[in-house]
């Protein structure tokens, strides 16, 4: 049986008998202990004094050293505790030869798709394929498979046979337990039923991948890791259908069975209740769940508990070079987008029914110290100054949503320093009917009583705590720091929690704004808004005339560019033509706009596939493409959408301050698109990945003398068979269901 660690060893550095050397290793370092880069090949790794590596990341994404890149922060983190990881990044798939390049790993291979699910990352939300990537090498699409966590897995299998495989990142954490899969139309099993892996760590995956590698180095199971996902038998107990298997230390913990994946096939309905079930599991921490699949047990161990701030510093102490491996020939778009950007949180208590926050990072805010932030810009605009380049321009200091760094539950809080949730809800302000003890189950832990899906909606909680003064003097200390020139705030703000709070947002608009200011109404509907679990239209338009006077009383013309969404489920063609209407009222052609796209895991694309609503209560769903858009083409000028709303004249000059064309995407212009019949990524697709032609050279083909088609085949269309490069298979016909972008939306 596992040995149980204290949190401590989270942020002590653990070194292993076999790696006491570490530390002294030749090559050129980064300081506290770290290579000038993570290896990617035998020269490097040898460079370092490693004979050999502990543990291999495989990614999807280019190797660019930066806290952004999830394998790469992990491998740093393990290389922090001792550890020594090497990453393939981009490997070719026809064979395993790419992964062998440092041997075979002592303890496990990590395998991810990368910052972006694979799938989404090649296909725009009328499947068309998409033309760039920003994760790759010249921003050339086809350098990763589709179902990236798939094929990696299965091929570092045959690379490594017998070393335990550890799936991780986006796309195998929303798709840890049965899931709808837009591109076949189709309901697919756990991916763990297909991938040839032992462990999926879903959520983010510090403390379980550092816990992986303890565990292996000592010998013991895998299993019963927070934050992890297994399979096991199933069998039948008086209670019902169990795990057969599980490990001691789950014995006594309260368990969530979740409806197995025949029950959803039967009655769709019940993926709905699988997801609000998820999106519980996480906020409570304490619970355990399962999913009967066939013979098989998915089993869920309780969610790693979110960071503390003393973790989080930890974490982000950590040095990175923040450029590109020397590897590459090409620039990456993405590491130039995110080069001065800074974490300052992690977690979004919004909820957004279309977001993957939910399952991934949680509602929990984890938050840096404030000395962790600036220390890191000062490092920052101490580099950006020894390279003559002068002091540095912040591009985002935020997260998620940038006004809930330091975000708490009042309750949450009270409730620890009371020992009782019921003592902690009579020392604090009730909210009628919500976040009191009435509403809490009774075998809920005093810690996560709360069982709101949301803390900001359908009005922002009484008991959520955002010190927006804190963050703008936060954002005011960075600026002022010699390193740095200025420091904007590009992630967002959310227009609810800043309408609390007068002062912060004067700061915001009058200070950290750089001319844009993003912010998501997403609709304008009232039926459309509160299926999106957003507040409604009335919030925005109070921002907006708030953002106006300040703009105004600081001088400076700015513009807010809202992000807008067509085709969500319960979202009628009325419902567009009413948001169609309240655009040119204000003389707004957005650009800004997005079709919902059903990513698997949020309660958006359960609704998308059953019909109903949270309630369950029929909805209409925008399910064709024709549908789509139809629907789309009311907010896009040019689209043939069949209605005079569909060719809305364009933008006229000077009113509100606002962005009359709210981000223009780039490219060619979206009428020629939409006459072509594809519908145009806007400016939120524009960075994402997108399929490249064959034929094309990235920096590693041309490094190693070989035609991309050489080298690597372009992924097929959804529902194509490998290697077939012909046009749509019949599981992919127009009648196909579609899916939502997960973003960082405020």
């Amino acid at each position: 049986m596992a040995t149980k660690r204290s949190a401590s060893a989270f942020s002590e550095p653990r070194r292993s008998t076999a790696n006491a050397g570490a530390a002294s290793v030749s090559g050129p370092k980064l300081g506290n202990g770290q290579p000038l880069f993570v290896p990617m090949s035998a020269e490097e790794m040898h460079a370092l004094g490693w004979d050999s590596l502990d543990v291999l990341f495989v990614t999807g994404d280019a190797y660019v050293d930066h806290p952004s890149f999830g394998s790469v922060l992990l491998a740093r983190w393990l290389i922090h505790h001792g550890y020594r990881a090497g990453i393939v990044a981009q490997p070719r798939w026809e064979n395993p030869e790419d992964l062998l390049v440092m041997g075979k790993p002592r303890l496990f291979a990590g395998v991810s798709a990368g910052a972006l699910d694979s799938l989404l990352a090649h296909y725009t939300a009328f499947r068309k394929k998409r033309h760039d990537d920003a994760y790759t090498p010249g921003g050339k699409a086809g350098a990763r498979p589709n179902r990236a966590c798939l094929v990696y897995a299965n091929l570092a299998r045959r690379a490594f046979p017998g070393l335990p495989l550890v799936l991780g990142g986006i796309e195998g954490s929303l798709r840890r337990v049965s899931h709808y899969d837009f591109w076949t139309d189709s309901l697919r099993k756990p991916i763990l039923m297909d991938a040839k892996a032992d462990l999926l760590i879903w959520g983010m995956g510090e403390r379980a991948t550092l816990e992986c590698a303890q565990r292996l180095d000592a010998g013991e199971d895998l299993r019963g890791i927070p934050g992890t996902a297994w399979l096991d038998k199933l069998e039948q107990t008086p209670e019902g259908p169990r795990p057969a298997n599980l490990p001691e230390s789950m014995a006594q913990a309260p368990c969530m069975p979740l409806p197995s994946h025949d029950e959803i096939l039967a009655d769709p309905v019940q993926l709905l209740t699988m997801t609000q079930e998820l999106e519980r599991q996480v906020h409570r921490l304490d619970a355990w769940a399962f999913q009967p699949v066939g013979d098989r047990a998915l089993v869920l161990a309780r969610p790693a508990p979110p960071l503390t701030t003393q973790e989080m510093d930890a974490l982000y102490e950590i040095p990175f070079t923040r450029r590109p491996h020397p590897s590459y020939r090409e620039a990456i778009p993405a590491a130039e987008m995110m080069r001065t950007s800074i974490t300052s949180h992690r977690g979004c208590g919004g909820g957004c029914s279309f977001c993957s926050l939910a399952l991934h990072q949680g509602r929990r805010i984890s938050s840096r110290s404030e000395s962790s932030v600036l220390e890191e810009a000062r490092r920052l605009g101490q580099e950006n100054m020894d390279r003559g380049k002068g002091p540095v321009a912040i591009s985002d200091v935020g997260g998620p949503t940038a006004n809930m760094w330091q975000g708490y539950c009042a309750l949450d809080k009270a409730t620890a320093e009371r020992g009782s949730f019921e003592e902690a809800a009579d020392a604090l302000p009730r909210e009628r009917g919500e976040n009191n003890a009435a509403h809490a189950p009774a075998d809920a832990p005093a810690k996560s009583r709360c069982r709101r899906a949301s803390c900001c909606y359908p009005t922002v909680c009484k008991f959520f705590t955002t010190p927006q003064n804190k963050h703008v003097s936060l954002l005011r200390k960075v600026a002022a720091l010699p390193e740095v020139k200025q420091a904007r705030v590009a992630s967002g703000v959310r227009a609810d929690l800043a309408l609390r709070d007068a002062a912060a947002l004067a700061a915001y608009t009058g200070e950290f704004t750089g001319g844009q200011l993003k912010v998501a109404p997403e609709h304008c509907a009232t039926g459309v808004l509160s299926l999106m679990r957003k507040p409604p239209l009335e919030v925005f338009e109070a921002f907006l005339a708030s953002f106006v006077r300040q703009s105004k009383a600081a001088g400076r013309e700015q513009y807010v560019v809202p992000y807008l969404m067509s085709g969500f489920p319960g979202c009628t063609d009325d419902d567009m033509r009413t948001l169609s209407s309240w655009l040119r009222q204000r003389n707004w052609n957005p650009r800004q706009t997005q079709c919902f796209i059903p990513t698997p895991g949020t309660i958006a694309t359960a609704m998308f596939y059953c019909g109903k609503n949270e309630a369950g209560e029929d909805i209409y769903v925008a399910r064709t493409d024709a549908q789509r858009l139809r629907q789309h083409g009311l907010l896009m000028p040019g689209r043939s959408a069949g209605d005079e709303d569909g060719n809305r004249p364009r933008r006229r000059d000077g009113q509100d301050h606002t962005r009359k064309d709210a981000g223009r995407g780039e490219g060619r212009d979206a009428g020629r698109n939409a006459a072509r019949g594809a519908a145009r990524d806007t400016d939120r697709d524009a960075g994402k990945p997108r399929q490249r032609t064959p034929g094309n050279r990235d920096s590693r083909d041309a490094r190693r003398g070989r035609d991309a088609d050489q080298s690597r085949r372009p992924a097929e269309r959804p529902g194509q068979k490998p290697g077939k490069q012909g046009g749509r298979s019949n599981e992919n016909r127009q009648d196909s269901r579609k899916l939502p972008a997960p973003g960082r939306r405020a």
